[in-house]
């Protein structure tokens, strides 16, 4: 149980550099970061396809093939353009809270699943939830945020850069529950076998958006601020986004189903909370100050409302359930995933898959 949590607490470590390396790289644009972390992404997924290839290859479907485009562009490349954008207009601390709404809102999009808990039980969590989202709302928009750390000064670039934290909970939201479903109804691969693939797919758009990206930032952007960008800070961006490939999304997937296998499916639920906790932890520590009340409000606040609400929703265990309803360590599979950790824990926990 120890070596479980332990798995976890890591994983979650490496997760929350996702949010960081934008703050870091605030002087590229979410297009390019997106388009580069994907390609990454896509070059370690290859080199780990290489000996399954032949295996997995026979098994391809059109439908599977549909199915991994549409994950990939919506639940990877759509997913961290919208939480770049983010960190660049309102900062680390906002995104991360915003986004790690995402146990509530998978529990509220399999809702309607047999087993699901009934909404009344959500009342209370959902209720601090919401304080909390209104605790950073109020921060951001009462001048909170250090100027220094975000792009947004005006109400009109705070409002968008709170549409994009939005926009990027929904698109993972929208991921961890199709992919659930898909792999729930697909016996033909197993989750490290579609966590693969699914990377390999993701590469592919990021390399398909690169040169589109680019050339949007030159017709549309700052481009002389960005063509005067220095070689060294290019070999960041670039050692940066392997980086994020590397452990954010690799390593990260593999301690991640390494913790599933030793815990309970409700425990390693709650455990995704570290995620938000070691991003804000980065963010402050890079703005090098300590969080403001409101924050302090708003992590007190959201941390004590999703793990109410994964601990109500577990209570539907001891009924059939659907995979969807009952269990958020098994709707919350991943990739926010992908780039950051593409199998499903229940999948990872059944078939004892190991790092990618």
């Amino acid at each position: 149980m120890r070596q479980g949590v332990s798995y976890g607490i890591m994983a979650g470590a490496l997760w929350g550099t996702v949010f960081l390396v934008p703050r870091l790289l605030g002087d590229f644009p979410p297009a390019l970061l997106a388009s580069a972390r994907c390609m990454m992404y896509g070059l370690v997924s290859l080199a780990a396809a290489v000996p399954i290839a032949r295996r997995v290859a026979g098994k391809l479907t059109r439908a599977d093939l549909g199915a991994l485009a549409g994950l990939a562009l919506i639940g990877n490349l759509v997913y961290y353009l919208f939480l770049t954008a983010a960190v660049h207009r309102i900062g680390i601390g906002p995104t991360s809270l915003i986004v790690g709404v995402l146990p509530v809102t998978v529990t509220l999009a399999g809702r309607h699943d047999h087993g699901a808990v009934p909404l009344v039980r959500l009342t209370f969590p959902l209720g601090l939830v919401a304080a909390g989202i209104a605790c950073i709302n109020v921060d951001v928009f009462t001048g909170g945020a250090s100027q220094a750390a975000v792009s947004a000064t005006t109400v009109a670039g705070k409002l968008a850069g709170v549409a994009c934290a939005v926009g990027a909970l929904a698109t993972w939201t929208w991921f961890a529950v199709v992919n659930a479903r898909t792999l729930r109804g697909n016996a033909r691969f197993d989750s490290n076998e579609w966590s693969v693939l699914l990377g390999v797919a993701t590469g592919f758009f990021g390399a398909l958006t690169w040169w589109p990206a680019l050339a949007f930032v030159h017709v549309h952007g700052a481009a002389d601020s960005f063509d005067a960008l220095s070689g060294a800070r290019w070999q960041t961006f670039w050692l940066l986004n392997l980086g994020l490939a590397v452990g954010a999304s690799w390593l990260g997937n593999g301690l991640w189903n390494a913790a599933a296998t030793r815990l309970p499916l409700t425990l390693s639920g709650q455990l995704i909370v570290f995620e938000t906790l070691f991003a804000l932890l980065y963010g402050f520590i890079y703005d090098a100050r300590m969080p403001r009340p409101l924050e302090i409000a708003a992590i007190a606040l959201l941390s004590a409302g999703v793990v109410w609400s994964v601990t109500r929703h577990s209570g539907a265990q001891s009924r059939p359930a659907s995979p969807l309803s009952a269990n958020p360590s098994t709707t919350i599979c991943g990739p926010r995933s992908s780039p950051r950790g593409v199998s499903c824990p229940r999948a990872a926990a059944e078939q004892a898959s190991g790092p990618q």
